[in-house]
């Protein structure tokens, strides 16, 4: 049975950004097709069906924009050992296994429930962590997947992907004189074009209102079920330095709260908006853990 936590976060999280999505929508369709009832009807029949999507496809969404690839035990037993004996442990079910072909080093898990999970992990990863550190992360996801983040997390990318992509789209057609109303009002032009800045920053602060809170919790979650916080810590202290020095070339930053720390390089204005709390908070709380204090 899921718990009653997880499913108020998914339906805050739909309830949320399906009205951004609505009313922005509905303020910028109004803008290009001068009707209000036809933009609301359009951009209702459009949120459901991206909702939709988002249940049901979003980890095969997630998984193909960063080209990741389903593996079998053969192909890399060591992985494979270690999530069986994490998930073991989580009382969880094997969940499938897929590997991201870049040397920047990261993980993910995406899917809609435990029976669905699928743990990623980038080829550099696994070169550059030690088996100690690699069992932490692999916790750390496990921990998403037994918390039931694992969906809200991949809807929360696809919906905010779509809000974004909606503006950009609506932002060039403006700029290039596409489509708009001629009848709108200077007062609906202004709000069409506020709504097109302001519709993928209220996306992302919906993210960053859930995405913060779930990662200290993965965190906490992982080092216990292992009792190795300190190696969690230290994996944390790796993959930040190098995704800072090396972030990944392909995929969305819209989804980039999926992964153990951000895989995009964040100038200083963006990183205050980061889905992922400061690194060395969470390195700090992790060496409380091991010193016996819960700061969690």
């Amino acid at each position: 049975m899921e718990p009653m936590g997880a499913r108020i976060r998914l339906f805050v999280l739909f309830a949320a950004l399906t009205a951004v999505f609505i009313i922005f929508g509905s303020v910028i369709g109004y803008y290009f097709f001068g009707d209000w009832l036809t933009s609301l009807v359009l951009f209702l029949i459009l949120a459901v069906g991206i909702n939709a999507v988002s249940y049901f496809m979003s980890d095969r969404m997630v998984l193909w924009s960063y080209r990741a690839k389903m593996i079998t035990e053969a192909q890399a037993p060591e992985l494979f050992r270690i999530v069986r004996e994490v998930s073991q442990m989580a009382n969880l079910p094997m969940p499938k296994v897929a590997i991201v072909p870049t040397q920047t080093p990261n993980a993910f898990a995406t899917g809609r429930n435990p029976k669905h999970a699928v743990v990623a992990c980038t080829q550099g990863i696994l070169n550059m962590l030690t088996p100690d550190e690699l069992r932490g992360v692999l916790a750390h996801e496990i921990s998403h997947v037994k918390n039931r983040d694992i969906l809200v997390m991949s809807v929360a990318a696809t919906i905010a992907g779509a809000i974004s992509y909606m503006a950009q789209m609506a932002m060039w057609s403006t700029i290039f004189g596409g489509g708009r109303n001629r009848n709108a009002g200077e007062g609906t032009i202004i709000l069409a074009i506020v709504g097109m800045i302001l519709a993928p920053i209220a996306a992302m602060l919906v993210q960053l209102s859930i995405s913060r809170s779930r990662e200290y919790k993965a965190d906490y979650s992982g080092a216990k079920l292992l009792g190795q916080p300190l190696a969690l810590a230290s994996a944390l202290e790796k993959l930040e330095t190098t995704n800072r020095r090396h972030p990944i070339q392909f995929g969305t930053p819209a989804s980039s709260g999926l992964f153990i720390v951000n895989p995009f390089r964040a100038s200083t204005l963006t990183s205050l908006f980061s889905t992922h709390p400061p690194i060395q908070k969470r390195i700090q709380r992790l060496q409380d853990l091991a010193n016996g204090k819960d700061d969690y």
